[in-house]
């Protein structure tokens, strides 16, 4: 490991988060010879479907290709949020939307931060949810004026009850001067994403939900010659299952079985390190309300601290592809000592990455493709969006189609280039780098601002 980066003599390459829970082979379910709904992706976004369609009294089934939570779920880092991120691209810009559709795509991503505390109230999910907020912080003093000219946007559509924060007061939320101040959501929280996941997949088993692990689909075929309850064949890896409908629910995992719906999603590995426990005043100065923390640059991070108040989870963008924890590692350690110089000499105990979904529009989306069902891109929420358009698809699905959702569009746009190989991240990442460099010297030039 790089000089930089301290490690623990008990450091695990594997997500702080399974150590309460960890993905597990558990006992293999057959494969059933037919559903009325098959999903395909056992993520927040496929739980939450195949759930609501179980209440519902529809017979589903979610096929998985590794072991159910080995994805994003359980790798992310636990902030949920109402708004805030709709319409930012991986970019950092925000794409252009009328008036209308922006209130729209707001009050439904409020929505999904509603519908994720029902859901952990009504299953008695135990995932360490608190509502905490959100403090976002402006990289430069430019971003700190992007962030206010959302305010009252944020508030009126998202019922954010967002306010801003000068820099001049910024250690009331955060134990650094790194930012020229932010933006405060209360309307914001956090959880333990891997006990969320837990709580999402008993609730479908005793819901009788079949979840089948290590069941890669290979293949798939539409005969419209057959009766409508069996027209889809699935061939997976442990068998053929007949449906009348399917969910593809892969998010950052969507692959060549699906390739339209591949080209449209932009595959990008986000980072995370967690710190050994740190001594009990220094944790507490951190972060003194316990919010989470994201903040504007191009190449950005996101953190918080544990469940327990005593590590520091801190996560971003070390790269943009996979990388293994030795090239992660130093990046994040620096990223965070960069915001945090008192953790210097903190020792990290572990470092993993997942893969998060962008759409070229910045949008989350849900809608049919090819006669499937699909819902993804999450686009840095997948905690509220796509536990929201899982369980949107399924109201779909069982009003017949008469349903509204702001996510569910007919325009979903992909490059006229890409075939789903983000082949140009790496240069991306670069140059966002050297703009985000010459941005923060620009501000320190200009005297700081805020």
């Amino acid at each position: 490991m790089p000089q930089g980066a301290p490690l623990h003599p008990d450091f695990r390459p594997l997500p702080y988060w399974w150590e309460a829970w960890r993905p597990q082979e558990g006992e293999q379910q057959e494969l059933p010879r037919r559903t009325r709904v098959a999903v395909i992706g056992a993520g927040y976004a496929g739980l939450s479907a195949a759930l609501e369609l179980a209440r519902a009294g529809i017979e589903v089934a979610v096929i998985e290709a590794g072991l159910p939570g080995s994805g994003a779920s359980t790798r992310n880092g636990g902030a949920v949020s109402g708004g805030v991120n709709v319409g930012k691209s991986f970019t950092g810009r925000r794409h252009a939307l009328s008036e209308t559709r922006r209130a729209a795509l707001l009050g439904g991503a409020a929505e999904a931060f509603g519908l994720v505390e029902t859901l952990i109230a009504r299953e008695e999910i135990a995932c360490f949810w608190e509502k905490r907020g959100r403090f976002v912080g402006a990289f430069t003093p430019a971003h700190y004026r992007g962030l206010e000219a959302r305010l009252a946007e944020l508030n009126r559509e998202a019922n954010s009850e967002a306010r801003m924060l000068p820099r001049a007061r910024q250690r009331e939320e955060i134990g650094s001067d790194y930012y020229y101040g932010g933006m405060i959501l209360e309307r914001a929280g956090k959880l333990h994403p891997a006990l969320y996941y837990k709580g999402l997949l008993d609730a479908c088993r005793r819901w009788n939900v079949p979840v089948l692990a290590e069941a890669p689909v290979l293949g798939m075929h539409h005969d419209p010659a057959l009766p409508a309850d069996r027209a889809w064949q699935l061939k997976t890896a442990r068998g053929t299952i007949e449906a009348a409908e399917v969910v593809v629910a892969t998010n950052g995992y969507t692959g060549d079985l699906t390739p339209r719906l591949k080209r449209r999603v932009v595959p990008i590995a986000s980072h995370i390190i967690a710190t050994e426990e740190l001594p009990a005043d220094l944790a507490r100065s951190l972060i003194p309300n316990g919010r989470t923390i994201s903040d504007t640059p191009r190449v950005l991070t996101y953190y918080r601290m544990s469940p327990d108040g005593r590590r520091m989870i801190f996560g971003g963008r070390a790269r943009f592809t996979a990388a293994d924890a030795t090239v992660s590692a130093p990046i994040l350690h620096r990223f965070m000592t960069a915001r945090f110089p008192a953790l210097r000499d903190a020792r990290i105990t572990h470092a993993w990455n997942g893969n998060v979904a962008f759409t070229f529009d910045a949008l989350p989306h849900m809608g049919i493709e090819d006669g499937l069902h699909f819902c993804l891109g999450c686009n840095g929420s997948g905690i509220a969006m796509m536990t929201f358009l899982g369980w949107q698809t399924a109201r779909k699905i069982i009003s017949g189609g008469n349903r509204d959702c702001a996510f569910d569009q007919d325009d979903f746009p992909t490059f006229p280039l890409y075939r789903g190989n983000p082949w140009f991240l790496p240069l991306l990442g670069t140059w966002f780098q050297l703009r985000d460099g010459l941005d923060r010297r620009g501000a320190a030039a200009d005297g700081g601002g805020r």
